[in-house]
């Protein structure tokens, strides 16, 4: 079911209606059939992962903190990660891995035939699956108890706003929220109401128009030049930006209007001066969990290394991960390794930066500071055409056209102008949210500025809005 979507239209003000007249137990209750509603109007069958994963980490919870013996504990939590990590990569790298197992055979002239399998994708299974693997890892580092209320921890796995594509939330940070009463208050309303529209606003108007510029260049096999190239990748930086943050708005502005705090996803990562700050301020739940459940043991446990490389090593294993969690391709690896390689470098020189450029003005220091902006985002955009483009050898061809072949004909200019008047508004509303450290800057203005805003917005989507419920980028993960 899609936020954008008239079913989700009626969906959500039924459930709404009924978690307003209900008690906590029975708003729990309602909620957790709501979500698989929710998610079953997708594909009923693919309920049984989700209810497969609860049963799993709800038990061996439960299990681990139970047992006193490090070595069952040990066992218990390895069960958890295995257990999760392998009806991930059943569903979602089989036919990837086996694909390539097969290609590294035929370079040795050996000839295997594995099967393939011919199955879906299930929807949003790297969001939950993660996030079931955080609550069996903090009873692990006693960081949290484990509930006994197993009807509330599946409302913690599968709770609708989020359960799609994000945020990850943490067990110790959602579920207490799921096991207390949650307040409605008006205040909570009218800022839900507005992420949600903010949300939107950020999806139909500016994600899926931008989609309109980015998709035929990428859908050729060869662009037309490089200024056409170039023009895609920042579209789609853009594009894959406002998608994923526009839902990640809807889902925080969904669980605000019931009571919820569901955590920042994005953090205005477009004004990130450096590559570990953009990490820092994009996809921050992702990233965040990589960082605590992947980084920091893989680096104790390389303990007896030289310090840098170990540090090095980490920090590209670290990025490789979650490339790959992307999606079972190579143009994701490839897009882990490229960042990982930018941090690497980063970690390298950034001290050497800051002596070699120190500004001695006020002015200075802006300039400086625009400079790295800009320079950060072109790293960004040729991350993002290796994310988006459909094999390895279109990632070459992209860049080969982009350096070797660039030009600006009249497709690059109507390009650029639909770019701007889609990607400037944005722009100067995030321009607000930054100088003033508030991401409600537009909710906080005056009451005529809020007016006048809100409705330039509405009349904008109502008259340029892509309408025909499209499908969020990260559905596919």
């Amino acid at each position: 079911m899609l936020f954008n979507s008239l079913q989700f239209a009626i969906f959500f003000p039924i459930v709404y209606s009924l978690y307003l007249v209900f008690n906590h137990r029975w708003q729990n209750r309602m909620l957790l059939v709501a979500s698989y509603v929710f998610y079953g109007a997708w594909d009923w069958r693919f309920l049984s992962l989700i209810w497969l994963s609860t049963i799993l980490d709800y038990f061996l919870g439960l299990k681990i903190h139970n047992t006193s013996e490090e070595k069952s504990r040990k066992f218990f939590v390895a069960l958890s990660v295995l257990g999760n990590l392998s009806i991930l990569g059943f569903f979602k790298y089989f036919n990837f891995f086996a694909e390539n197992l097969q290609a590294l055979f035929s370079l040795a002239h050996i000839n295997i035939e594995p099967h393939f399998l011919n199955i879906i994708l299930p929807m949003g299974i790297s969001f939950y699956t993660f996030q079931t693997m955080s609550y069996t890892i903090d009873i692990y580092r006693k960081e949290m108890a484990p509930t006994k209320r197993f009807l509330d921890f599946a409302l913690f796995v599968s709770f609708f706003p989020q359960l799609v594509a994000g945020p990850i939330e943490r067990a110790k940070h959602l579920l207490p929220q799921v096991l207390s009463s949650r307040k409605v208050t008006w205040d909570k309303f009218c800022e839900g109401s507005y992420l949600i529209f903010w949300g939107l606003f950020l999806k139909i108007l500016i994600a899926d128009n931008l989609g309109k510029i980015v998709n035929p260049i990428f859908a050729a096999k060869l662009a037309p030049n490089g200024g056409a190239a170039l023009m895609a990748a920042y579209a789609f930086t853009f594009q894959v930006f406002c998608d994923f943050a526009g839902y990640s708005n809807i889902a925080r502005g969904l669980g605000r209007v019931m009571g919820f705090d569901i955590v920042v996803n994005f953090n205005l990562p477009f004004f990130a001066t450096n590559v570990q700050e953009f990490w820092n301020r994009w996809h921050i739940s992702l990233s965040g969990w990589i960082r605590d459940y992947l980084y920091i043991p893989l680096f104790r446990a390389l303990g007896k290394m030289k310090s840098l490389w170990r540090v090095y090593i980490t920090i590209v294993v670290a990025m490789t991960v979650i490339g790959l969690w992307h999606g079972a391709a190579w143009t994701f690896v490839l897009f882990g390794v490229y960042h990982g390689l930018l941090l690497v470098l980063y970690t390298i020189f950034r001290a050497k930066c800051h002596s070699w450029v120190e500004p001695k003005t006020q002015m200075g220091e802006k300039i400086w500071f625009l400079i790295r902006i800009v320079f950060m985002f072109q790293l960004i955009s040729a991350g993002m055409l290796i994310f988006r483009s459909q094999s390895v050898g279109q990632v070459f061809d992209m860049f080969g056209m982009i350096l070797f072949h660039f030009a600006i004909d009249d497709q690059v200019i109507h390009m650029l102008q639909k770019f701007l008047i889609f990607v400037v508004p944005l722009l100067f509303i995030q321009w607000g949210q930054f100088k003033t450290g508030d991401l409600f800057f537009l909710y906080r203005r005056h009451w005529l500025i809020k007016t006048f805003a809100y409705s330039l917005m509405t009349y904008l989507l109502v008259g340029w809005g892509v309408m025909g419920s499209e499908e969020f980028i990260y559905f596919q993960f």
